[in-house]
Protein backbone atom coordinates (compact mmCIF):
# COMPACT_ATOMS: atom_id res chain seq x y z
CA UNK A 1 0.00 0.00 0.00
CA UNK A 2 1.33 3.48 -0.59
CA UNK A 3 2.10 5.75 2.10
CA UNK A 4 -0.98 7.90 2.32
CA UNK A 5 0.64 11.94 3.02
CA UNK A 6 -1.87 15.28 3.24
CA UNK A 7 0.55 18.14 3.00
CA UNK A 8 -1.07 21.34 4.63
CA UNK A 9 0.25 24.02 1.76
CA UNK A 10 2.31 21.51 -0.53
CA UNK A 11 2.77 24.27 -3.43
CA UNK A 12 5.48 26.92 -1.73
CA UNK A 13 9.10 27.41 -1.98
CA UNK A 14 9.85 24.91 0.64
CA UNK A 15 7.06 22.00 0.08
CA UNK A 16 6.45 22.18 -3.87
CA UNK A 17 10.00 19.81 -4.52
CA UNK A 18 8.85 17.89 -1.30
CA UNK A 19 5.64 17.68 -2.66
CA UNK A 20 6.94 16.22 -6.50
CA UNK A 21 9.19 14.09 -4.88
CA UNK A 22 6.91 12.13 -2.96
CA UNK A 23 4.66 11.65 -6.03
CA UNK A 24 8.03 10.63 -8.06
CA UNK A 25 7.97 7.89 -5.12
CA UNK A 26 4.72 6.65 -5.57
CA UNK A 27 3.34 8.70 -2.46
CA UNK A 28 -0.72 9.03 -2.20
CA UNK A 29 -0.36 12.55 -1.83
CA UNK A 30 -3.18 15.21 -1.05
CA UNK A 31 -2.77 18.66 -0.65
CA UNK A 32 -5.02 20.86 1.30
CA UNK A 33 -4.71 24.15 0.30
CA UNK A 34 -6.25 27.67 -1.41
CA UNK A 35 -5.59 26.62 -4.43
CA UNK A 36 -4.37 29.73 -5.42
CA UNK A 37 -0.37 29.57 -5.75
CA UNK A 38 0.79 31.31 -9.78
CA UNK A 39 4.21 31.55 -9.14
CA UNK A 40 4.63 27.48 -9.55
CA UNK A 41 3.45 24.88 -11.79
CA UNK A 42 0.23 22.55 -10.31
CA UNK A 43 1.86 19.38 -8.76
CA UNK A 44 0.67 16.43 -11.27
CA UNK A 45 -0.47 13.72 -9.53
CA UNK A 46 -1.67 14.56 -6.12
CA UNK A 47 -5.12 15.18 -4.90
CA UNK A 48 -6.51 17.98 -3.48
CA UNK A 49 -8.37 19.68 -0.58
CA UNK A 50 -9.94 22.98 -0.77
CA UNK A 51 -9.24 24.93 2.61
CA UNK A 52 -7.99 28.17 4.39
CA UNK A 53 -5.08 26.79 6.64
CA UNK A 54 -5.83 29.73 8.80
CA UNK A 55 -9.07 28.76 9.75
CA UNK A 56 -9.82 25.66 11.56
CA UNK A 57 -12.83 25.35 11.26
CA UNK A 58 -12.04 25.40 7.12
CA UNK A 59 -9.49 22.83 7.88
CA UNK A 60 -11.60 20.14 9.67
CA UNK A 61 -14.14 20.27 6.96
CA UNK A 62 -12.18 20.11 4.35
CA UNK A 63 -10.23 16.61 6.03
CA UNK A 64 -14.26 15.37 7.03
CA UNK A 65 -13.41 11.76 8.76
CA UNK A 66 -10.37 11.02 6.32
CA UNK A 67 -7.02 9.55 7.95
CA UNK A 68 -3.57 9.63 6.66
CA UNK A 69 -0.15 7.95 7.33
CA UNK A 70 1.35 11.32 7.51
CA UNK A 71 0.35 14.52 8.04
CA UNK A 72 2.88 17.88 7.06
CA UNK A 73 2.10 21.43 8.03
CA UNK A 74 3.64 23.62 6.34
CA UNK A 75 0.98 26.59 7.37
CA UNK A 76 1.11 26.51 10.98
CA UNK A 77 2.73 29.61 11.65
CA UNK A 78 0.86 30.24 15.24
CA UNK A 79 0.72 28.04 18.14
CA UNK A 80 -3.34 27.96 18.11
CA UNK A 81 -2.81 26.57 15.10
CA UNK A 82 -0.33 24.09 16.04
CA UNK A 83 -2.94 23.05 19.01
CA UNK A 84 -5.70 22.61 16.31
CA UNK A 85 -3.84 20.07 14.16
CA UNK A 86 -3.14 18.18 17.56
CA UNK A 87 -6.66 18.08 18.11
CA UNK A 88 -7.86 17.01 14.78
CA UNK A 89 -5.23 14.79 13.99
CA UNK A 90 -4.72 13.28 17.41
CA UNK A 91 -5.55 8.85 16.50
CA UNK A 92 -5.65 9.51 12.59
CA UNK A 93 -2.11 9.82 11.46
CA UNK A 94 0.62 7.92 12.12
CA UNK A 95 2.85 10.77 11.96
CA UNK A 96 2.96 14.63 12.16
CA UNK A 97 5.25 16.69 10.68
CA UNK A 98 5.82 20.21 11.82
CA UNK A 99 7.84 22.57 10.03
CA UNK A 100 9.26 24.86 11.95
CA UNK A 101 12.33 27.11 11.67
CA UNK A 102 16.36 27.06 12.04
CA UNK A 103 16.06 30.92 13.06
CA UNK A 104 14.26 29.34 16.72
CA UNK A 105 17.87 28.36 17.62
CA UNK A 106 19.60 30.76 19.85
CA UNK A 107 20.12 34.62 18.64
CA UNK A 108 22.98 35.21 19.17
CA UNK A 109 24.39 32.12 18.44
CA UNK A 110 27.04 30.97 21.16
CA UNK A 111 28.14 27.81 19.54
CA UNK A 112 29.52 26.58 15.98
CA UNK A 113 28.33 24.43 14.47
CA UNK A 114 24.29 24.42 15.23
CA UNK A 115 22.78 20.84 16.48
CA UNK A 116 19.26 19.67 17.02
CA UNK A 117 20.27 20.40 20.93
CA UNK A 118 21.41 23.96 20.40
CA UNK A 119 18.61 25.84 22.59
CA UNK A 120 15.65 27.71 21.10
CA UNK A 121 15.71 31.20 22.03
CA UNK A 122 15.05 34.23 19.58
CA UNK A 123 14.20 37.84 21.69
CA UNK A 124 14.13 39.64 18.32
CA UNK A 125 11.70 37.59 15.91
CA UNK A 126 7.67 36.98 16.94
CA UNK A 127 7.45 34.64 13.92
CA UNK A 128 10.74 32.53 15.58
CA UNK A 129 9.19 32.62 19.18
CA UNK A 130 5.62 31.15 18.05
CA UNK A 131 7.65 28.84 16.22
CA UNK A 132 9.05 27.70 19.46
CA UNK A 133 5.77 27.73 21.38
CA UNK A 134 4.34 25.34 18.25
CA UNK A 135 7.58 23.58 19.12
CA UNK A 136 6.41 23.28 22.61
CA UNK A 137 3.27 22.07 22.62
CA UNK A 138 4.22 19.19 20.14
CA UNK A 139 6.42 18.30 22.54
CA UNK A 140 4.01 18.43 25.63
CA UNK A 141 2.04 16.40 23.51
CA UNK A 142 4.00 13.97 22.07
CA UNK A 143 5.37 12.86 25.85
CA UNK A 144 1.88 12.98 27.65
CA UNK A 145 -0.40 11.29 24.68
CA UNK A 146 1.53 10.22 22.84
CA UNK A 147 1.15 11.80 19.41
CA UNK A 148 3.53 11.25 17.08
CA UNK A 149 5.08 14.05 16.65
CA UNK A 150 8.39 14.81 14.42
CA UNK A 151 9.96 18.15 13.81
CA UNK A 152 11.99 19.97 10.94
CA UNK A 153 13.69 23.07 11.04
CA UNK A 154 14.74 24.23 7.96
CA UNK A 155 17.14 27.21 7.29
CA UNK A 156 15.96 29.83 4.38
CA UNK A 157 15.62 27.09 1.71
CA UNK A 158 14.83 29.07 -1.66
CA UNK A 159 13.20 28.22 -5.26
CA UNK A 160 13.76 29.89 -8.27
CA UNK A 161 11.31 32.34 -7.44
CA UNK A 162 13.11 33.90 -5.16
CA UNK A 163 15.58 36.31 -4.26
CA UNK A 164 17.21 35.45 -1.04
CA UNK A 165 18.95 38.76 -0.40
CA UNK A 166 18.08 42.03 1.32
CA UNK A 167 15.86 43.77 -0.94
CA UNK A 168 15.17 40.74 -3.56
CA UNK A 169 14.53 41.72 -7.10
CA UNK A 170 15.11 45.70 -6.26
CA UNK A 171 18.63 44.53 -5.20
CA UNK A 172 19.16 43.36 -8.46
CA UNK A 173 17.81 45.62 -10.16
CA UNK A 174 19.63 48.03 -8.44
CA UNK A 175 23.13 46.18 -9.75
CA UNK A 176 22.37 45.82 -13.23
CA UNK A 177 21.66 49.71 -13.38
CA UNK A 178 25.16 50.04 -11.85
CA UNK A 179 24.08 50.74 -8.24
CA UNK A 180 25.47 50.04 -5.39
CA UNK A 181 24.02 46.96 -3.49
CA UNK A 182 23.49 47.42 0.04
CA UNK A 183 24.71 44.40 2.09
CA UNK A 184 24.32 44.02 5.87
CA UNK A 185 27.47 44.00 8.31
CA UNK A 186 30.48 43.88 6.98
CA UNK A 187 30.02 41.16 4.23
CA UNK A 188 31.63 38.59 6.15
CA UNK A 189 29.12 36.46 7.98
CA UNK A 190 28.28 33.23 7.68
CA UNK A 191 25.05 31.71 5.89
CA UNK A 192 23.51 28.58 4.94
CA UNK A 193 21.11 28.49 1.60
CA UNK A 194 19.09 25.34 1.03
CA UNK A 195 17.75 24.85 -2.48
CA UNK A 196 14.00 23.25 -2.17
CA UNK A 197 15.43 20.21 -4.46
CA UNK A 198 17.51 19.49 -2.00
CA UNK A 199 15.78 19.52 1.35
CA UNK A 200 13.29 17.41 -0.85
CA UNK A 201 15.21 14.39 -0.52
CA UNK A 202 15.66 14.74 3.38
CA UNK A 203 12.05 15.76 3.85
CA UNK A 204 10.70 12.98 1.74
CA UNK A 205 13.16 10.48 3.55
CA UNK A 206 11.83 11.19 7.17
CA UNK A 207 7.97 10.66 6.20
CA UNK A 208 7.05 7.73 7.74
CA UNK A 209 10.27 6.78 9.04
CA UNK A 210 9.32 5.51 13.07
CA UNK A 211 13.16 6.96 14.55
CA UNK A 212 11.38 10.28 13.31
CA UNK A 213 8.88 10.26 15.89
CA UNK A 214 9.80 12.38 18.91
CA UNK A 215 12.48 13.63 17.45
CA UNK A 216 13.92 17.04 15.68
CA UNK A 217 15.54 17.69 12.30
CA UNK A 218 16.92 20.66 11.23
CA UNK A 219 17.60 20.37 7.30
CA UNK A 220 20.08 22.26 5.67
CA UNK A 221 22.73 22.83 2.67
CA UNK A 222 26.33 22.02 3.95
CA UNK A 223 27.56 24.65 1.80
CA UNK A 224 28.48 27.90 4.09
CA UNK A 225 28.87 30.99 2.06
CA UNK A 226 29.51 34.98 3.29
CA UNK A 227 26.48 37.94 2.38
CA UNK A 228 29.44 39.00 -0.16
CA UNK A 229 29.49 36.00 -2.15
CA UNK A 230 25.85 35.22 -2.33
CA UNK A 231 25.44 38.56 -3.59
CA UNK A 232 27.86 38.92 -6.12
CA UNK A 233 27.01 35.41 -7.34
CA UNK A 234 23.55 36.70 -8.41
CA UNK A 235 24.99 39.51 -9.54
CA UNK A 236 27.11 37.54 -11.35
CA UNK A 237 24.15 35.27 -13.05
CA UNK A 238 22.51 39.01 -13.68
CA UNK A 239 25.43 39.93 -15.67
CA UNK A 240 26.26 43.10 -13.23
CA UNK A 241 29.10 44.49 -11.64
CA UNK A 242 29.08 44.28 -7.81
CA UNK A 243 29.53 47.02 -5.80
CA UNK A 244 28.67 46.68 -2.28
CA UNK A 245 27.73 49.24 0.41
CA UNK A 246 28.40 47.85 3.89
CA UNK A 247 25.88 48.92 6.23
CA UNK A 248 25.28 47.54 9.97
CA UNK A 249 22.77 45.39 10.77
CA UNK A 250 20.61 48.18 12.93
CA UNK A 251 21.62 50.92 10.64
CA UNK A 252 19.27 48.97 7.82
CA UNK A 253 16.90 48.66 10.51
CA UNK A 254 16.74 51.98 11.62
CA UNK A 255 16.28 52.85 7.81
CA UNK A 256 13.54 49.62 7.32
CA UNK A 257 12.37 48.76 10.61
CA UNK A 258 9.94 45.93 8.66
CA UNK A 259 13.44 44.32 7.79
CA UNK A 260 14.78 44.14 11.48
CA UNK A 261 13.12 40.89 13.00
CA UNK A 262 14.82 38.42 9.92
CA UNK A 263 18.01 40.51 9.97
CA UNK A 264 18.63 41.32 13.38
CA UNK A 265 16.66 38.16 14.75
CA UNK A 266 18.32 35.86 11.45
CA UNK A 267 20.61 36.82 9.00
CA UNK A 268 23.14 38.74 10.94
CA UNK A 269 24.09 36.18 12.92
CA UNK A 270 26.82 33.59 11.72
CA UNK A 271 25.16 30.26 11.00
CA UNK A 272 26.68 26.55 10.18
CA UNK A 273 24.83 23.51 10.82
CA UNK A 274 25.74 19.81 11.63
CA UNK A 275 23.14 17.70 9.34
CA UNK A 276 24.55 14.44 10.67
CA UNK A 277 21.20 13.87 12.83
CA UNK A 278 19.03 13.69 9.79
CA UNK A 279 21.33 11.64 7.72
CA UNK A 280 21.71 9.30 10.30
CA UNK A 281 17.92 8.50 9.22
CA UNK A 282 17.95 9.60 5.30
CA UNK A 283 21.20 8.44 4.76
CA UNK A 284 21.10 9.19 0.67
CA UNK A 285 20.71 12.57 1.33
CA UNK A 286 23.51 15.15 0.04
CA UNK A 287 22.29 18.96 -0.83
CA UNK A 288 24.06 19.07 -4.48
CA UNK A 289 23.19 22.56 -5.51
CA UNK A 290 25.10 24.78 -5.28
CA UNK A 291 24.51 28.11 -4.71
CA UNK A 292 26.12 29.74 -8.06
CA UNK A 293 23.70 27.13 -10.13
CA UNK A 294 20.66 28.13 -7.95
CA UNK A 295 21.84 31.93 -8.56
CA UNK A 296 21.40 31.63 -12.23
CA UNK A 297 18.50 29.61 -11.81
CA UNK A 298 16.89 32.52 -10.11
CA UNK A 299 18.08 35.35 -12.58
CA UNK A 300 16.91 33.08 -15.96
CA UNK A 301 13.32 32.27 -14.03
CA UNK A 302 12.77 36.06 -13.46
CA UNK A 303 13.96 37.13 -17.11
CA UNK A 304 11.53 35.19 -18.87
CA UNK A 305 8.37 37.77 -18.02
CA UNK A 306 8.38 41.39 -17.29
CA UNK A 307 5.90 40.86 -14.73
CA UNK A 308 7.87 38.81 -12.29
CA UNK A 309 10.73 41.39 -12.10
CA UNK A 310 8.85 43.47 -9.73
CA UNK A 311 11.30 46.59 -8.18
CA UNK A 312 10.00 48.67 -5.24
CA UNK A 313 10.66 52.22 -5.64
CA UNK A 314 10.30 53.13 -1.65
CA UNK A 315 12.67 50.18 -1.02
CA UNK A 316 15.02 51.49 -3.69
CA UNK A 317 15.03 54.90 -2.09
CA UNK A 318 15.87 54.14 1.01
CA UNK A 319 18.50 52.12 -0.25
CA UNK A 320 20.33 55.02 -2.03
CA UNK A 321 19.94 57.14 1.12
CA UNK A 322 21.63 54.09 2.72
CA UNK A 323 24.24 54.35 0.04
CA UNK A 324 25.05 58.35 0.68
CA UNK A 325 24.86 57.84 4.24
CA UNK A 326 27.33 55.22 4.71
CA UNK A 327 28.79 54.42 1.43
CA UNK A 328 32.05 56.82 2.29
Amino acid sequence: MALRVLFIGGNGIISSASSALAIQRGYDLTLLNRGRSTARPPIEGVRHLMGDADDAASVAAAVGDQEFDVVADFRAFTPAQVARDIELFDGRCRQYVYISSASAYQKPVATLPITESTPLRNPFWQYSRDKIAGEDLLVAAYRERGFPATIVRPSHTYDRTSVPILGGWTAIDRMRRGKPVVVHGDGTSLWTLTNTRDFAVAFVGLLGNDRAIGEAFHITSDEVLTWDHITEQLARAAGAEFKPVHVASEAIARELPEHRPGLVGDKAHSVIFDNRKVKSLVPEYRAIIPFWRGAHEIVEWHDEDTSRRRVDPQLDAAFDRLVERFGG
